[in-house]
């Protein structure tokens, strides 16, 4: 069974997206894949109620219980690689997850890691996004799933979704459309790489 571990730091739509999914496409029995667990950075994220109420093994790592991004990374890999019985994830898959993750830890999972950026990379790496889209004046925003490497928002892009951006729209208003398309390409691209084994 090829295992995807998905972090989270909050209510992780894309998470939810992603583990639907997996469910209504029946990953288990069409690509011998399945969703091994979720886990957070924080405690109260709502998205780990989610996870379990859909079966799913779930873990906290709080980042602020450790000294160091390295030891936090560190801890964050044993729970990882602790859902797995090869002791690697087929794929790790970043879900709203708020840390910025240490060289180490992406050349530990390197060519098995995806994130979903909220702009059309590689315009608006890092945050803030959609205001800075409407604030240059862009007439597209969208989505990016991409490969996660040590340079934040800079790795293979794999599959973007275009979104117009409307007279009157504020960054919350296109948030919201740009999100409607990230849970549609998220779960096809995670779909089709563990189809074709990543």
């Amino acid at each position: 069974m090829k295992n995807t571990v998905i972090l989270i730091s909050g209510s992780g739509s894309n998470m939810q997206a992603l583990v639907r999914a997996a469910e209504q496409r029946r990953w288990a029995q069409r690509l011998g894949a399945r969703v091994a667990a979720v886990v957070s950075n924080k405690a109260d994220a709502p998205g780990l109620a989610f996870a379990r109420g859909h079966g799913l093994a779930t873990a906290v790592v709080d980042h602020k219980a450790y000294a160091s991004r390295e030891a936090f990374d560190a801890a964050l890999m044993a729970e990882i690689d602790r859902h797995d019985p090869h002791g690697h994830p087929a794929l790790v898959v970043l879900a709203g997850f708020m840390r910025i993750l240490t060289p180490g830890f992406v050349a530990h999972y390197e060519g098995r890691m995806v994130n979903i950026h909220p702009s059309l990379l590689p315009a608006f790496t890092g945050l803030n996004t959609h205001q800075r889209a409407l604030d240059e004046g862009c007439r597209f925003a969208g989505a990016t799933v991409h490969r996660v490497t040590p340079e934040l928002d800079h790795g293979q892009i794999l599959d973007q979704a275009v979104v117009p951006i409307l007279p009157g729209d504020t960054a919350q208003t296109l948030a919201a459309r740009v999100l409607t398309q990230e849970h549609l390409i998220y779960p096809r691209v995670v779909e089709r790489l563990l189809a074709c084994g990543v």
